[in-house]
């Protein structure tokens, strides 16, 4: 029992990660994993670096997005989940 007291502190503590740093991040991941996999042609995005455009052409690892300067291809996990979300329902509120 003295052997268990003293990795117990340890022990909660890694319970402790897990619930407030782990498990989070692989909830996010999974969510983005699934918008990824979800886009479609003709939806406006925003990639993480802040250009505005719509899908034009999308394959399984890319997708070109036609912008005000043209056409540009970016990979699937540029697209920012957060941003676009937020741009989708701004243009259905209005």
């Amino acid at each position: 029992m003295g052997d268990i007291g003293q990795f117990l502190p340890f022990i909660l503590m890694f319970v402790v990660v897990y619930f407030f740093m782990i498990a989070p991040q692989m909830k996010r991941a999974k969510k983005e994993k699934k918008f990824a996999a979800e886009l479609k042609r003709s939806d406006n995005v925003i990639t993480k670096s802040g250009m505005h455009g719509k899908i034009f052409e999308l394959t399984d690892h890319a997708c070109v997005i036609e912008t005000q300067a043209g056409k540009i291809k970016f990979e699937r996990s540029a697209i920012s989940m957060e941003m676009s979300k937020k741009l989708k329902t701004s243009v259905d509120t209005k």
